[in-house]
């Protein structure tokens, strides 16, 4: 029971592991089919090859790709080159300092990329204007710069791949062709370079791929050249179409293809080294149905097989497959349900346009309300004749006193009455009569 639950265990560990390496790619690369203008899996419209066309027609791309083979055939020629010399250096240096050789060739795979790109610049700018060159000489031109940039990391590791390899090398093998009279030079490559070649051939696919995808070093040396990663950078800036799917899935589609082909020539190599000891490719399959000699015994190449007849009826697929109908159709339900929206929406603001007119009429109407006024002025009104003299004061500051004489102006004046005391003694009257 443990045993059969940790097997199931490593099966989910393991599914989970390839989900999630493999997963982006997938999704990526069924996206390079959905007719959807932004690289999408889900919703599916329509099944469409057109940006496989739409990526073959862009200049800029293409020129990306062109570059990036030509900067990864110099780089690899390189890369390869310096690191079979350091891995025979480091065989043979003196072995109290082959730790610090070792030391000192590892040193740029721990430097970032950004640095080694500057520095690649910055360095051969000066080289530039000491010999006197102009800015359109050889030490400026981008390519050449990219390689010097990628070779200085990418040696190293094409020299770990190279010394994994040499350190199952026997020497004597090169004593003896020395002492039957070889030179040295015969003896490196009728001896040594035939034992190294499957560690050269891994080093140079290593030193490929790594200058392809190389976008940090790549981004200050590339020049007038820019590689595909670069061409990919800027288009990811502006917007990009499920043409960069397209990409992705040829890209994935070939490294399958080369994988399959080269288990495959392992597998065959294998069964022939067994043949050859006195059994045959019948025997080691274990009997059964007989397959063509490459394909007995060989399931890397029965897989090989399936995947291209897979990619002929793909291509033969895309070659009559029209999906202008479907785009059509898509299309025209896209426009209903845009102009059900855009309904919706006036539909939407209408409604919160009338509430906003209900609640202002609303509150206008309580602001306002003349109901509320006229109870307080129609108090008011009654209360201003009354205003008698429940003050305490009478009428002594009613402004209506001191129009009295005016009034009375053309009358005789009447006598006063003397209640004062003194009589007549302050009427002015009094010294007007002499």
């Amino acid at each position: 029971m443990n045993l059969s639950a940790l097997r199931v265990s490593v099966w989910i560990y393991l599914a989970i592991f390839f989900a999630y390496l493999l997963g982006p790619l997938v999704i990526m690369s069924v996206t390079a089919f959905n007719s959807s203008i932004f690289p999408r899996a889900t919703p599916w419209e329509c099944l469409t090859f057109d940006w496989f066309g739409e990526l073959f027609r862009d200049e800029r791309i293409l020129n990306g790709i062109k570059n990036s083979f030509i900067i990864g055939a110099g780089t690899v020629i390189l890369s390869v080159a310096m690191g079979l010399a350091g891995a025979l250096m480091l065989t043979q240096v003196w072995p109290k300092l082959r730790a610090t050789y070792y030391t000192i060739v590892i040193a740029p795979i721990l430097i970032p990329g950004v640095v080694i790109g500057i520095s690649t610049l910055v360095f051969w700018d000066r080289i530039n204007r000491f010999l006197g060159l102009g800015p359109d000489s050889f030490l400026s031109n981008g390519i050449f710069l990219t390689v010097i940039g990628q070779s200085t990391f990418i040696a190293s590791y094409c020299m770990l791949v190279l010394v994994a390899r040499l350190q199952r090398y026997d020497t004597g093998q090169t004593e003896a062709a020395l002492d039957l009279g070889a030179t040295h030079a015969q003896a490196f490559r009728k001896v040594l370079l035939p034992f190294m070649r499957p560690a050269i051939a891994s080093a140079a696919v290593l030193a490929f791929l790594a200058s392809f995808e190389n976008y940090n070093t790549t981004t200050f040396t590339f020049g007038q050249y820019p590689t595909l990663t670069i061409e990919l950078a800027q288009k990811v800036r502006y917007g990009i179409n499920p043409s960069i799917s397209a990409l992705a899935f040829i890209i994935v589609v070939l490294t399958v293809f080369f994988a399959l082909l080269n288990e495959s020539i392992i597998r065959r190599r294998q069964l022939a080294f067994a043949a050859r000891q006195n059994r045959s490719v019948g025997e080691v399959t274990g009997g059964g149905v007989r397959l063509p000699r490459f394909l007995s015994g060989n399931p890397a190449a029965i897989v090989l097989v399936i995947f291209c007849i897979g990619a002929i009826t793909v291509v033969g697929t895309a070659t009559a497959y029209s999906p202008d109908a479907c785009i059509a159709r898509v299309t025209e339900e896209k426009r209903l349900e845009a102009e059900q929206r855009i309904q919706e929406l006036r539909e939407q603001r209408e409604e919160e346009r009338r509430q906003r007119e209900e609640e202002r009429q609303r509150n206008f109407d309580g602001v306002f309300d003349p109901d509320e006024l006229s109870p307080g002025t129609d108090s008011q009104e009654e209360a201003a004749p009354e205003s008698g003299s429940d003050s305490g004061f009478g009428n002594v500051f009613n402004p209506g006193n001191l129009q009295g004489g005016e009034e009375d102006e053309g009358a005789a004046p009447a006598e006063e009455d003397d209640s004062s005391g003194f009589g007549n003694v302050f009427n002015p009257g009094n010294l007007q009569s002499e």
